[in-house]
């Protein structure tokens, strides 16, 4: 079975996999977003994320390969009251657009191949813009409680330093936290996040 295929089966339930609620990191930082502007958020999955962007009142692009989850997505923009555009792409193959957002989300995208992704978002942020990335450390392996199984798949600050060390205002943190999110994510977890200026 193919990664779109497990995440189908994965999103094909009606309920929402990750839940509705915006990762606590993201919502943590919304003194941080501008008032306006253009968002994207990676690998966004049901849309929990992008939609909560869009109640901040940013213009946001939702982006996900899987079809099943961008429906759900935009069901729940519609519940909320906002709306988002969506693009079904694979991060690994997308055609960055350059300059064309104020803030990039990346939350819980691990893909094998991060030299694509990380140049990828380099190229899309507009200067001056934000980024916020949190994801899962190899020590998450220990917890297993969400998140890859493949070492390579994980986030290290060596790569993150490598990847956005020339950004302004750099802010590496791990830690370990419970975290509920939906089915997909719950209980005691390794984290890393990076918030960043281009």
């Amino acid at each position: 079975m193919g990664e779109l295929e497990r995440w189908e089966g994965r999103y094909a339930p009606e309920s929402y996999l990750f839940g509705t609620a915006p990762n606590a990191f993201l919502a943590a930082q919304k003194e941080r977003l501008p008032k306006n502007g253009r968002a994207l958020s990676v690998a966004d999955g049901e849309g929990r994320n992008g939609v909560w962007l869009a109640e901040q009142g940013l213009d946001v692009v939702s982006m996900d390969f899987s079809p099943t989850a961008q429906v759900k997505a935009h069901a729940l923009a519609a519940s909320r009251g906002v709306s988002i555009t969506t693009h079904q792409v694979d991060v690994s193959t997308w055609e960055w657009p350059a300059d064309a957002f104020d803030v990039i989300v990346v939350i819980f995208a691990q893909p094998l191949e991060r030299t694509r992704l990380f140049a990828g978002v380099k190229n899309a942020l507009k200067p001056g813009g934000l980024l916020l990335i949190q994801g899962y450390p190899p020590k998450q392996l220990e917890y297993d409680t969400g998140g890859p199984s493949d070492i390579a798949r994980l986030y290290t600050r060596e790569m993150l330093e490598a990847g956005f060390g020339d950004f302004t205002e750099v802010r590496i943190d791990e830690y370990d936290a419970e975290i509920y999110e939906g089915e997909g994510h719950g209980g005691m977890s390794a984290l890393i996040e990076l918030i960043a200026t281009k």
